[in-house]
């Protein structure tokens, strides 16, 4: 049975394009797969702790010897971990805050991104360990960032793809959602171009 991993992140619950677009690609996806799991993981509603000293330490601590504190932070960031290995698709909804994306989000991937356990270090260099996933990216803003002047501003994209390639995740889809900002008309088209993107990738699913 296939897994489909749904995380959100933005703040601005049903008015959010980014989560909107994102969950219909995911129930697409389930129901372009029979008997599929969906599991979503909001976290807004439910946000993961930034890391701290407890976590810092406890991933480097003995299972047996951590505190409770320690054992709290680390079995937080093993669950996530879990889900994230479990699924075989992963659809990741962000809207893009001062050119980056959102804390929220910074800290889910700050406890997943974990040493000896989402990747490791060799002889020849860091390897990922998170293969054979197919990651779609939702990415809402209120401005153009894929292209023109303020292309150089996107943080968001550009460090999506390169911390989830250092996790063995290479294979990864940007669905833009761009420049809802800049009246109702090209809000409207950019929604309008990103659904079809969304039935286009449900569909080679």
């Amino acid at each position: 049975m296939s897994s489909i991993l749904l995380v959100t992140s933005s703040p601005r619950g049903q008015a959010s394009h980014s989560t909107r677009l994102a969950t219909e690609l995911a129930e697409k996806l389930r129901e372009a797969q029979p008997g599929s799991r969906l599991v979503k993981r909001d976290l807004v509603r439910e946000p993961m702790p930034h890391i701290g000293s407890d976590f810092a330490s406890g991933i480097y601590t003995p299972e047996e010897a951590r505190t409770p504190e320690q054992a709290r932070a680390v079995a937080v960031s093993d669950l996530a971990v879990d889900e994230l290995f479990a699924a075989d698709q992963i659809v990741i909804a962000a809207g893009m805050i001062n050119f980056t994306i959102p804390s929220a989000l910074k800290a889910w991937l700050d406890n997943v991104a974990r040493s000896g356990r989402t990747f490791r270090y060799t002889e020849n260099g860091p390897e990922g360990l998170v293969k054979g996933k197919k990651v779609y990216i939702v990415l809402a803003s209120g401005g153009v960032y894929s292209e023109g002047p303020a292309a150089s501003f996107d943080h968001a994209a550009p460090y999506m793809k390169s911390i989830l390639a250092f996790l063995g995740m290479t294979d990864v889809e940007v669905i833009r959602i761009e420049g809802v900002a800049m009246g109702a008309e090209a809000e409207q088209q950019a929604v309008s171009k990103a659904q079809d993107l969304v039935s286009e990738y449900a569909l080679a699913a």
